[in-house]
Protein backbone atom coordinates (compact mmCIF):
# COMPACT_ATOMS: atom_id res chain seq x y z
CA UNK A 1 0.00 0.00 0.00
CA UNK A 2 1.17 3.33 -1.26
CA UNK A 3 2.17 6.25 1.41
CA UNK A 4 1.22 9.19 0.29
CA UNK A 5 2.70 13.29 -0.12
CA UNK A 6 -0.14 15.68 -0.68
CA UNK A 7 1.81 18.96 -2.10
CA UNK A 8 -0.01 22.37 -1.75
CA UNK A 9 1.44 26.01 -2.20
CA UNK A 10 0.87 29.06 -0.96
CA UNK A 11 1.26 33.16 -1.04
CA UNK A 12 1.40 33.67 -4.84
CA UNK A 13 1.44 30.57 -8.09
CA UNK A 14 3.86 29.42 -10.43
CA UNK A 15 6.58 28.50 -7.57
CA UNK A 16 7.38 25.27 -8.70
CA UNK A 17 5.05 22.98 -6.98
CA UNK A 18 5.11 20.65 -10.22
CA UNK A 19 9.45 20.92 -10.23
CA UNK A 20 9.65 20.31 -6.71
CA UNK A 21 6.83 17.34 -6.85
CA UNK A 22 9.03 15.84 -9.95
CA UNK A 23 12.60 16.45 -8.26
CA UNK A 24 11.19 14.69 -5.22
CA UNK A 25 9.94 11.74 -7.10
CA UNK A 26 13.20 11.80 -8.45
CA UNK A 27 15.10 11.39 -5.38
CA UNK A 28 12.88 8.66 -3.60
CA UNK A 29 13.50 6.63 -6.88
CA UNK A 30 17.55 7.23 -6.12
CA UNK A 31 16.92 5.70 -2.84
CA UNK A 32 14.99 2.58 -4.42
CA UNK A 33 11.64 3.34 -4.36
CA UNK A 34 8.87 2.91 -6.73
CA UNK A 35 6.53 6.52 -7.04
CA UNK A 36 3.81 7.63 -9.21
CA UNK A 37 2.58 11.35 -9.41
CA UNK A 38 -0.25 13.08 -9.78
CA UNK A 39 -1.90 16.40 -10.50
CA UNK A 40 -5.64 17.59 -9.42
CA UNK A 41 -6.61 21.07 -10.63
CA UNK A 42 -9.18 22.78 -9.70
CA UNK A 43 -10.11 24.77 -12.87
CA UNK A 44 -13.83 23.61 -14.25
CA UNK A 45 -12.47 22.54 -17.89
CA UNK A 46 -12.70 19.00 -18.46
CA UNK A 47 -9.27 19.05 -19.21
CA UNK A 48 -6.89 21.94 -20.79
CA UNK A 49 -7.29 20.17 -24.09
CA UNK A 50 -9.64 23.32 -25.66
CA UNK A 51 -7.58 26.14 -23.44
CA UNK A 52 -5.78 28.60 -25.84
CA UNK A 53 -1.64 28.30 -24.84
CA UNK A 54 -1.54 31.56 -24.09
CA UNK A 55 -4.05 31.17 -21.53
CA UNK A 56 -2.81 27.41 -20.21
CA UNK A 57 0.67 26.90 -21.69
CA UNK A 58 1.60 23.35 -22.56
CA UNK A 59 -1.14 20.56 -22.87
CA UNK A 60 0.68 17.34 -22.25
CA UNK A 61 -0.39 13.81 -24.02
CA UNK A 62 0.13 10.34 -22.48
CA UNK A 63 0.10 7.22 -23.87
CA UNK A 64 -3.17 6.46 -23.03
CA UNK A 65 -4.91 9.45 -24.89
CA UNK A 66 -5.18 12.08 -22.18
CA UNK A 67 -4.77 15.49 -22.34
CA UNK A 68 -3.33 16.98 -19.10
CA UNK A 69 -1.19 20.13 -17.54
CA UNK A 70 2.59 20.03 -18.40
CA UNK A 71 3.35 20.02 -14.97
CA UNK A 72 2.80 15.67 -16.02
CA UNK A 73 5.46 16.32 -18.18
CA UNK A 74 8.18 17.53 -15.73
CA UNK A 75 7.07 14.05 -13.70
CA UNK A 76 7.52 11.69 -16.92
CA UNK A 77 11.58 13.47 -17.31
CA UNK A 78 12.34 13.49 -13.77
CA UNK A 79 10.76 10.05 -13.25
CA UNK A 80 10.55 8.01 -16.25
CA UNK A 81 7.27 6.81 -15.24
CA UNK A 82 5.27 7.14 -17.92
CA UNK A 83 1.95 9.53 -17.04
CA UNK A 84 -1.43 7.96 -17.63
CA UNK A 85 -4.95 9.43 -17.81
CA UNK A 86 -5.60 8.16 -13.70
CA UNK A 87 -2.91 10.50 -13.04
CA UNK A 88 -4.35 14.06 -13.64
CA UNK A 89 -7.91 15.33 -12.75
CA UNK A 90 -9.85 18.26 -13.02
CA UNK A 91 -12.89 20.13 -11.05
CA UNK A 92 -14.56 19.94 -14.17
CA UNK A 93 -14.12 16.19 -14.49
CA UNK A 94 -15.07 15.67 -11.27
CA UNK A 95 -18.50 17.27 -11.50
CA UNK A 96 -18.73 15.77 -14.94
CA UNK A 97 -18.73 12.18 -13.35
CA UNK A 98 -20.69 13.05 -10.33
CA UNK A 99 -23.53 14.68 -12.20
CA UNK A 100 -23.58 11.52 -14.75
CA UNK A 101 -23.85 8.99 -11.79
CA UNK A 102 -26.71 11.29 -10.38
CA UNK A 103 -28.59 11.15 -14.18
CA UNK A 104 -28.64 7.51 -13.28
CA UNK A 105 -29.69 7.66 -10.53
CA UNK A 106 -25.94 5.85 -9.12
CA UNK A 107 -26.95 8.02 -5.61
CA UNK A 108 -30.74 6.54 -5.12
CA UNK A 109 -32.96 9.93 -5.16
CA UNK A 110 -30.13 11.75 -2.88
CA UNK A 111 -29.17 15.27 -2.72
CA UNK A 112 -25.98 16.10 -4.64
CA UNK A 113 -23.31 18.24 -2.32
CA UNK A 114 -19.89 18.87 -2.76
CA UNK A 115 -19.48 16.49 1.09
CA UNK A 116 -19.91 13.76 0.46
CA UNK A 117 -20.37 13.59 -2.88
CA UNK A 118 -17.48 15.80 -4.92
CA UNK A 119 -15.25 14.72 -1.96
CA UNK A 120 -15.90 10.69 -2.23
CA UNK A 121 -15.20 11.05 -6.57
CA UNK A 122 -11.71 13.08 -5.67
CA UNK A 123 -10.58 10.53 -2.75
CA UNK A 124 -11.33 7.74 -4.86
CA UNK A 125 -9.25 9.34 -8.12
CA UNK A 126 -6.43 10.25 -5.17
CA UNK A 127 -5.97 5.76 -4.62
CA UNK A 128 -6.79 4.87 -8.01
CA UNK A 129 -3.38 2.27 -8.40
CA UNK A 130 -2.32 2.77 -4.53
CA UNK A 131 -1.31 -0.99 -4.63
CA UNK A 132 0.97 -0.61 -7.03
CA UNK A 133 4.18 1.68 -6.09
CA UNK A 134 5.58 2.96 -2.17
CA UNK A 135 4.91 6.70 -3.20
CA UNK A 136 1.83 7.89 -4.39
CA UNK A 137 2.74 12.41 -4.45
CA UNK A 138 -0.27 14.46 -5.20
CA UNK A 139 -0.41 18.17 -6.36
CA UNK A 140 -2.75 20.46 -5.28
CA UNK A 141 -3.16 22.99 -8.25
CA UNK A 142 -3.43 26.71 -7.59
CA UNK A 143 -3.08 28.53 -4.47
CA UNK A 144 -4.35 27.99 -0.77
CA UNK A 145 -6.77 30.38 -0.58
CA UNK A 146 -8.60 29.85 -3.94
CA UNK A 147 -12.28 29.10 -3.81
CA UNK A 148 -12.06 26.60 -6.17
CA UNK A 149 -9.63 24.70 -4.61
CA UNK A 150 -11.72 24.45 -1.34
CA UNK A 151 -13.44 20.83 -2.21
CA UNK A 152 -9.43 18.92 -3.28
CA UNK A 153 -8.45 20.76 0.05
CA UNK A 154 -11.32 18.78 2.17
CA UNK A 155 -10.65 15.70 -0.04
CA UNK A 156 -7.17 15.43 1.25
CA UNK A 157 -8.23 16.64 4.92
CA UNK A 158 -10.55 13.74 5.02
CA UNK A 159 -8.63 11.03 2.94
CA UNK A 160 -5.83 11.55 5.17
CA UNK A 161 -8.44 11.07 8.17
CA UNK A 162 -9.73 7.64 6.19
CA UNK A 163 -6.34 6.16 6.18
CA UNK A 164 -3.71 5.02 9.02
CA UNK A 165 -2.04 6.89 10.85
CA UNK A 166 1.20 7.90 9.45
CA UNK A 167 0.20 6.75 5.95
CA UNK A 168 0.02 10.53 4.76
CA UNK A 169 2.52 13.75 4.34
CA UNK A 170 1.54 17.21 3.57
CA UNK A 171 4.22 19.43 2.13
CA UNK A 172 3.38 23.08 1.58
CA UNK A 173 5.65 24.87 -0.74
CA UNK A 174 5.52 28.98 -0.10
CA UNK A 175 7.25 32.15 -1.09
CA UNK A 176 9.94 34.06 1.24
CA UNK A 177 10.63 37.52 -0.69
CA UNK A 178 13.42 39.32 0.15
CA UNK A 179 12.86 43.12 0.87
CA UNK A 180 16.28 44.73 -0.65
CA UNK A 181 15.06 48.10 0.89
CA UNK A 182 15.39 47.06 4.08
CA UNK A 183 17.56 44.30 3.53
CA UNK A 184 15.41 41.69 5.06
CA UNK A 185 13.97 37.94 4.06
CA UNK A 186 10.21 38.42 5.42
CA UNK A 187 8.65 34.86 6.61
CA UNK A 188 5.22 36.46 7.24
CA UNK A 189 3.56 35.51 3.99
CA UNK A 190 4.56 31.81 4.74
CA UNK A 191 3.56 31.87 8.20
CA UNK A 192 0.02 33.58 6.76
CA UNK A 193 -0.01 30.74 4.16
CA UNK A 194 0.44 28.31 6.57
CA UNK A 195 -2.59 29.75 8.61
CA UNK A 196 -4.63 29.77 6.10
CA UNK A 197 -3.92 25.94 5.16
CA UNK A 198 -4.22 24.84 9.03
CA UNK A 199 -8.45 27.02 9.13
CA UNK A 200 -9.25 24.17 6.86
CA UNK A 201 -8.19 21.18 8.89
CA UNK A 202 -4.56 21.22 7.41
CA UNK A 203 -0.74 21.08 8.91
CA UNK A 204 2.15 21.06 7.04
CA UNK A 205 4.42 18.20 8.19
CA UNK A 206 7.13 20.04 5.44
CA UNK A 207 7.79 23.41 4.38
CA UNK A 208 9.47 24.23 1.09
CA UNK A 209 10.76 27.96 0.96
CA UNK A 210 11.03 29.41 -2.14
CA UNK A 211 13.82 32.07 -1.74
CA UNK A 212 16.67 33.82 -3.99
CA UNK A 213 19.09 33.08 -1.47
CA UNK A 214 20.05 30.61 1.18
CA UNK A 215 17.44 30.81 4.38
CA UNK A 216 19.75 31.70 7.46
CA UNK A 217 19.17 29.79 10.79
CA UNK A 218 17.28 32.56 12.94
CA UNK A 219 14.44 32.46 9.67
CA UNK A 220 14.27 28.62 10.01
CA UNK A 221 13.89 28.69 13.53
CA UNK A 222 11.06 31.00 13.16
CA UNK A 223 9.31 29.26 10.32
CA UNK A 224 9.32 26.46 12.50
CA UNK A 225 8.33 27.83 15.41
CA UNK A 226 5.38 29.82 14.20
CA UNK A 227 4.31 27.37 11.36
CA UNK A 228 4.73 24.39 13.76
CA UNK A 229 6.99 22.29 11.69
CA UNK A 230 10.58 20.56 12.92
CA UNK A 231 13.80 23.19 12.08
CA UNK A 232 15.22 20.15 9.77
CA UNK A 233 11.67 20.13 7.88
CA UNK A 234 12.31 23.65 6.87
CA UNK A 235 13.62 22.85 3.35
CA UNK A 236 15.45 25.90 1.33
CA UNK A 237 13.84 26.29 -2.51
CA UNK A 238 16.69 28.12 -4.27
CA UNK A 239 16.56 29.58 -7.85
CA UNK A 240 19.11 27.66 -10.16
CA UNK A 241 20.29 28.14 -13.10
CA UNK A 242 18.82 24.69 -14.57
CA UNK A 243 15.44 22.82 -13.23
CA UNK A 244 18.01 19.52 -13.83
CA UNK A 245 19.91 20.61 -11.04
CA UNK A 246 16.74 20.33 -8.57
CA UNK A 247 17.35 16.62 -7.43
CA UNK A 248 20.65 17.05 -6.10
CA UNK A 249 19.39 20.73 -4.76
CA UNK A 250 16.79 19.53 -2.68
CA UNK A 251 19.07 16.36 -1.69
CA UNK A 252 21.57 19.00 -0.32
CA UNK A 253 18.95 20.71 1.53
CA UNK A 254 17.45 17.44 3.07
CA UNK A 255 13.67 17.45 1.19
CA UNK A 256 13.96 13.44 0.57
CA UNK A 257 15.10 12.96 4.30
CA UNK A 258 12.65 15.54 5.79
CA UNK A 259 10.13 13.34 3.98
CA UNK A 260 11.43 9.65 5.25
CA UNK A 261 11.34 10.83 8.48
CA UNK A 262 7.77 12.55 8.25
CA UNK A 263 6.91 8.85 7.65
CA UNK A 264 9.22 7.35 10.47
CA UNK A 265 11.25 5.32 7.50
CA UNK A 266 14.39 4.08 9.30
CA UNK A 267 16.81 2.71 8.48
CA UNK A 268 16.59 4.71 4.81
CA UNK A 269 18.37 3.51 1.66
CA UNK A 270 21.43 5.73 0.79
CA UNK A 271 20.73 7.50 -2.18
CA UNK A 272 22.33 6.74 -5.96
CA UNK A 273 22.10 9.93 -7.65
CA UNK A 274 25.02 9.23 -10.58
CA UNK A 275 22.45 9.52 -13.08
CA UNK A 276 21.94 13.88 -11.24
CA UNK A 277 25.49 14.58 -11.54
CA UNK A 278 25.91 13.21 -15.04
CA UNK A 279 22.86 15.53 -15.83
CA UNK A 280 24.46 18.34 -14.15
CA UNK A 281 27.99 17.89 -15.73
CA UNK A 282 26.35 17.19 -19.45
CA UNK A 283 24.30 20.82 -18.46
CA UNK A 284 27.34 22.62 -17.09
CA UNK A 285 30.32 22.04 -18.95
CA UNK A 286 29.13 22.00 -22.49
CA UNK A 287 31.49 21.49 -25.04
CA UNK A 288 30.33 23.98 -27.22
CA UNK A 289 26.78 26.47 -28.39
CA UNK A 290 24.40 25.82 -30.99
CA UNK A 291 21.62 27.82 -31.94
CA UNK A 292 17.95 27.04 -33.29
CA UNK A 293 15.18 29.24 -33.93
CA UNK A 294 11.70 27.73 -32.75
CA UNK A 295 9.26 29.49 -35.46
CA UNK A 296 5.67 28.99 -33.48
CA UNK A 297 2.78 31.45 -33.12
CA UNK A 298 2.68 31.44 -28.97
CA UNK A 299 6.19 33.00 -28.61
CA UNK A 300 5.40 35.20 -26.29
CA UNK A 301 4.70 32.26 -23.69
CA UNK A 302 7.71 30.08 -23.57
CA UNK A 303 5.85 27.48 -21.45
CA UNK A 304 3.42 26.93 -24.84
CA UNK A 305 6.38 24.76 -26.05
CA UNK A 306 7.70 23.70 -22.79
CA UNK A 307 8.25 20.40 -23.62
CA UNK A 308 9.91 21.27 -27.51
CA UNK A 309 12.42 23.37 -25.13
CA UNK A 310 13.21 20.66 -22.71
CA UNK A 311 13.85 17.91 -25.40
CA UNK A 312 16.32 20.31 -27.04
CA UNK A 313 18.09 20.67 -23.89
CA UNK A 314 18.26 16.72 -23.80
CA UNK A 315 19.32 16.75 -27.05
CA UNK A 316 22.24 19.52 -26.29
CA UNK A 317 23.13 17.22 -23.25
CA UNK A 318 23.54 14.06 -25.57
CA UNK A 319 26.14 16.12 -27.61
CA UNK A 320 27.55 18.07 -24.90
CA UNK A 321 26.86 21.31 -26.40
CA UNK A 322 24.76 24.18 -24.84
CA UNK A 323 21.50 24.78 -26.87
CA UNK A 324 20.87 28.45 -27.42
CA UNK A 325 17.02 28.83 -27.76
CA UNK A 326 15.50 31.85 -29.76
CA UNK A 327 11.67 31.72 -30.20
CA UNK A 328 10.87 33.80 -33.33
CA UNK A 329 6.95 34.77 -34.20
CA UNK A 330 5.91 32.58 -37.11
CA UNK A 331 4.16 35.97 -38.19
CA UNK A 332 6.60 38.05 -38.57
CA UNK A 333 7.76 36.47 -42.18
CA UNK A 334 3.78 37.18 -43.00
CA UNK A 335 5.26 40.58 -44.17
CA UNK A 336 9.06 40.10 -43.86
CA UNK A 337 11.74 38.07 -45.85
CA UNK A 338 12.56 35.16 -43.21
CA UNK A 339 16.17 35.12 -44.48
CA UNK A 340 17.67 38.10 -42.33
CA UNK A 341 15.97 36.65 -39.10
CA UNK A 342 17.16 33.10 -40.13
CA UNK A 343 20.67 33.21 -40.98
CA UNK A 344 22.60 33.17 -38.52
CA UNK A 345 20.77 29.81 -36.99
CA UNK A 346 22.80 26.36 -36.95
CA UNK A 347 18.62 25.02 -37.15
CA UNK A 348 15.09 25.60 -37.32
CA UNK A 349 12.43 23.87 -35.75
CA UNK A 350 8.74 24.46 -36.55
CA UNK A 351 6.62 23.26 -34.30
CA UNK A 352 2.58 22.18 -33.93
CA UNK A 353 -0.26 24.35 -33.36
CA UNK A 354 -3.98 25.05 -34.26
CA UNK A 355 -5.47 27.84 -36.94
CA UNK A 356 -3.70 29.84 -40.10
CA UNK A 357 -2.45 32.72 -38.35
CA UNK A 358 1.21 32.45 -38.27
CA UNK A 359 1.39 29.45 -40.86
CA UNK A 360 2.63 31.28 -43.54
CA UNK A 361 5.55 32.01 -41.77
CA UNK A 362 5.99 28.58 -41.21
CA UNK A 363 5.75 27.78 -44.62
CA UNK A 364 8.43 30.30 -45.20
CA UNK A 365 10.66 28.84 -42.85
CA UNK A 366 10.33 25.70 -44.17
CA UNK A 367 11.26 26.62 -47.49
CA UNK A 368 14.17 28.48 -45.90
CA UNK A 369 15.70 25.86 -44.34
CA UNK A 370 14.82 23.59 -47.58
CA UNK A 371 16.59 25.85 -49.70
CA UNK A 372 19.70 26.76 -47.84
CA UNK A 373 20.52 23.27 -46.08
CA UNK A 374 19.98 24.65 -42.95
CA UNK A 375 18.85 21.22 -40.50
CA UNK A 376 14.86 21.40 -39.55
CA UNK A 377 12.74 19.47 -37.71
CA UNK A 378 9.10 19.87 -38.13
CA UNK A 379 6.27 18.49 -35.83
CA UNK A 380 3.03 18.42 -36.26
CA UNK A 381 1.66 21.54 -37.84
CA UNK A 382 5.41 22.16 -38.63
CA UNK A 383 5.98 18.90 -40.80
CA UNK A 384 2.00 19.96 -42.37
CA UNK A 385 3.52 22.95 -43.23
CA UNK A 386 7.20 21.37 -44.73
CA UNK A 387 4.63 19.43 -46.74
CA UNK A 388 2.85 22.42 -47.79
CA UNK A 389 5.91 24.18 -48.76
CA UNK A 390 6.98 21.00 -50.91
CA UNK A 391 3.83 20.90 -53.11
CA UNK A 392 4.02 25.04 -54.11
CA UNK A 393 7.20 25.31 -54.42
CA UNK A 394 8.82 22.00 -55.50
CA UNK A 395 5.67 20.11 -56.93
CA UNK A 396 4.19 22.88 -58.41
CA UNK A 397 0.49 22.91 -56.50
CA UNK A 398 0.33 26.50 -56.52
CA UNK A 399 -2.55 26.65 -54.19
CA UNK A 400 -1.65 23.82 -51.70
CA UNK A 401 -3.23 24.60 -48.63
CA UNK A 402 -4.93 22.79 -45.23
CA UNK A 403 -8.48 22.44 -45.04
CA UNK A 404 -8.38 23.51 -41.77
CA UNK A 405 -7.40 27.17 -43.14
CA UNK A 406 -10.25 26.55 -45.67
CA UNK A 407 -12.80 25.82 -42.90
CA UNK A 408 -11.65 28.75 -40.76
CA UNK A 409 -12.64 30.72 -43.43
CA UNK A 410 -15.92 29.28 -44.41
CA UNK A 411 -14.38 29.42 -47.87
CA UNK A 412 -12.57 26.77 -50.55
CA UNK A 413 -9.06 28.87 -50.88
CA UNK A 414 -6.83 25.95 -51.29
CA UNK A 415 -6.43 22.77 -52.82
CA UNK A 416 -6.23 20.54 -49.46
CA UNK A 417 -2.89 18.55 -49.37
CA UNK A 418 -3.63 18.78 -45.57
CA UNK A 419 -7.14 17.26 -44.83
CA UNK A 420 -9.47 16.82 -41.67
CA UNK A 421 -8.56 13.26 -40.33
CA UNK A 422 -12.32 11.49 -40.44
CA UNK A 423 -11.04 7.63 -40.02
CA UNK A 424 -8.46 5.92 -37.91
CA UNK A 425 -7.69 2.67 -36.56
CA UNK A 426 -7.13 2.48 -32.54
CA UNK A 427 -6.35 -1.03 -31.70
CA UNK A 428 -8.68 -3.04 -32.69
CA UNK A 429 -11.16 -0.70 -33.50
CA UNK A 430 -12.06 2.25 -36.04
CA UNK A 431 -12.36 6.12 -34.97
CA UNK A 432 -14.82 8.25 -36.77
CA UNK A 433 -14.69 11.98 -36.63
CA UNK A 434 -16.66 14.96 -38.49
CA UNK A 435 -15.65 18.34 -38.46
CA UNK A 436 -19.23 19.27 -36.14
CA UNK A 437 -17.74 17.43 -33.38
CA UNK A 438 -17.08 18.12 -30.16
CA UNK A 439 -13.69 20.07 -29.92
CA UNK A 440 -12.68 18.76 -26.38
CA UNK A 441 -10.90 15.38 -26.25
CA UNK A 442 -12.18 14.13 -29.98
CA UNK A 443 -8.44 14.73 -31.90
CA UNK A 444 -6.13 11.50 -32.09
CA UNK A 445 -4.80 11.31 -28.92
CA UNK A 446 -2.36 9.26 -27.84
CA UNK A 447 0.24 6.62 -28.64
CA UNK A 448 0.12 4.93 -31.75
CA UNK A 449 2.55 2.54 -34.15
CA UNK A 450 4.79 4.04 -36.99
CA UNK A 451 6.39 1.72 -39.82
CA UNK A 452 9.56 2.86 -41.02
CA UNK A 453 11.03 2.83 -44.73
CA UNK A 454 14.29 0.74 -44.94
CA UNK A 455 17.19 2.54 -45.40
CA UNK A 456 15.67 6.04 -44.56
CA UNK A 457 16.88 8.60 -42.30
CA UNK A 458 14.58 8.22 -39.54
CA UNK A 459 15.13 4.54 -39.42
CA UNK A 460 18.93 5.07 -38.70
CA UNK A 461 18.27 7.29 -36.23
CA UNK A 462 15.54 4.91 -34.37
CA UNK A 463 17.93 2.23 -35.06
CA UNK A 464 14.59 0.13 -35.81
CA UNK A 465 11.95 0.38 -38.60
CA UNK A 466 8.86 0.13 -35.84
CA UNK A 467 8.42 2.93 -33.48
CA UNK A 468 5.40 4.08 -31.09
CA UNK A 469 4.77 7.55 -30.55
CA UNK A 470 2.21 10.04 -29.31
CA UNK A 471 -0.28 12.19 -31.33
CA UNK A 472 -2.40 15.22 -30.91
CA UNK A 473 -3.92 16.53 -34.45
CA UNK A 474 -7.11 16.67 -36.13
CA UNK A 475 -5.24 17.27 -39.80
CA UNK A 476 -3.43 15.10 -41.37
CA UNK A 477 -1.56 14.84 -44.96
CA UNK A 478 -3.56 13.70 -47.98
CA UNK A 479 -2.39 10.19 -48.97
CA UNK A 480 -3.44 11.10 -52.36
CA UNK A 481 -0.37 13.28 -53.31
CA UNK A 482 2.32 10.68 -52.06
CA UNK A 483 3.69 9.79 -55.24
CA UNK A 484 3.16 13.37 -56.39
CA UNK A 485 5.23 14.42 -53.55
CA UNK A 486 8.01 11.36 -54.10
CA UNK A 487 8.60 12.58 -57.06
CA UNK A 488 10.37 15.92 -56.27
CA UNK A 489 12.17 14.13 -53.18
CA UNK A 490 9.93 14.25 -50.49
CA UNK A 491 9.81 10.84 -48.95
CA UNK A 492 7.04 9.97 -46.69
CA UNK A 493 9.68 7.75 -44.90
CA UNK A 494 6.87 6.95 -41.83
CA UNK A 495 3.75 4.96 -42.46
CA UNK A 496 1.00 3.85 -39.90
CA UNK A 497 0.59 0.37 -39.67
CA UNK A 498 -2.25 0.18 -42.40
CA UNK A 499 -0.32 2.73 -45.13
CA UNK A 500 -2.76 5.23 -44.64
CA UNK A 501 -1.72 8.05 -42.75
CA UNK A 502 1.53 9.33 -43.01
CA UNK A 503 3.85 10.06 -40.15
CA UNK A 504 7.16 10.91 -41.21
CA UNK A 505 8.78 12.95 -44.31
CA UNK A 506 12.38 13.43 -45.25
CA UNK A 507 13.94 15.58 -47.83
CA UNK A 508 16.78 12.67 -49.24
CA UNK A 509 18.68 15.44 -51.04
CA UNK A 510 19.12 17.36 -47.89
CA UNK A 511 21.15 16.96 -45.44
CA UNK A 512 19.43 16.75 -42.51
CA UNK A 513 15.08 18.12 -43.16
CA UNK A 514 12.65 16.01 -41.37
CA UNK A 515 8.66 16.09 -40.51
CA UNK A 516 6.70 14.34 -38.19
CA UNK A 517 3.08 14.17 -37.34
CA UNK A 518 3.42 13.00 -34.17
CA UNK A 519 5.08 14.92 -31.04
CA UNK A 520 8.57 13.13 -29.72
CA UNK A 521 9.05 15.99 -27.09
CA UNK A 522 6.55 14.55 -24.61
CA UNK A 523 9.02 11.31 -24.52
CA UNK A 524 12.47 13.32 -24.35
CA UNK A 525 14.47 12.78 -20.91
CA UNK A 526 17.50 14.28 -19.64
CA UNK A 527 18.53 10.97 -18.91
CA UNK A 528 17.24 9.73 -22.01
CA UNK A 529 17.25 12.29 -24.77
CA UNK A 530 14.42 11.05 -27.78
CA UNK A 531 16.45 10.26 -30.24
CA UNK A 532 15.28 12.21 -33.16
CA UNK A 533 16.13 15.53 -31.15
CA UNK A 534 19.77 13.76 -30.46
CA UNK A 535 19.90 13.34 -33.93
CA UNK A 536 19.05 17.26 -34.57
CA UNK A 537 21.13 18.80 -32.27
CA UNK A 538 24.06 16.92 -33.62
CA UNK A 539 22.95 18.08 -36.98
CA UNK A 540 23.17 21.47 -35.96
CA UNK A 541 26.40 21.22 -34.20
CA UNK A 542 28.21 19.96 -37.64
CA UNK A 543 25.86 22.98 -39.77
CA UNK A 544 27.66 25.21 -36.68
CA UNK A 545 30.99 24.06 -37.81
CA UNK A 546 30.42 25.35 -41.48
CA UNK A 547 29.42 28.61 -40.42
Amino acid sequence: MARFIFITGGVVSSLGKGLASAALGALLQARGYSVRLRKLDPYLNVDPGTMSPFEHGEVFVTDDGAETDLDLGHYERFTGVAARKTDSISAGRIYSNVLEKERRGDYLGKTIQVIPHVTDEIKDFIDIGADEVDFMLCEIGGTVGDIEGLPFFEAIRQFSQDKPRGQCVFMHLTLLPFIKASGELKTKPTQHSVKELRSIGLAPDILVCRSEGTIPVKEREKLALFCNVRPDAVVAAQDLKSIYEAPLAYHREGLDQAVLDAFRIAPVPRPQLARWEDVADRIYNPEGTVKIAIVGKYVQLEDAYKSIAEALTHGGMANRVKVQIEWVDAELFDREDPAPHLAGFHAILVPGGFGERGTEGKIKAAQFARERKVPYLGICLGMQMAVIEAARNVAGLKTAGSEEFDHEAGKKRFEPVVYHLKEWVQGNYTVQRALSDDKGGTMRLGAYDAVLAEGSRVAEIYGTTRIEERHRHRYEVDITYREQLEKTGLRFSGMSPDGRLPEIVEWTDHPWFIGVQFHPELKSKPFDPHPLFADFVRAAKDSSRLV
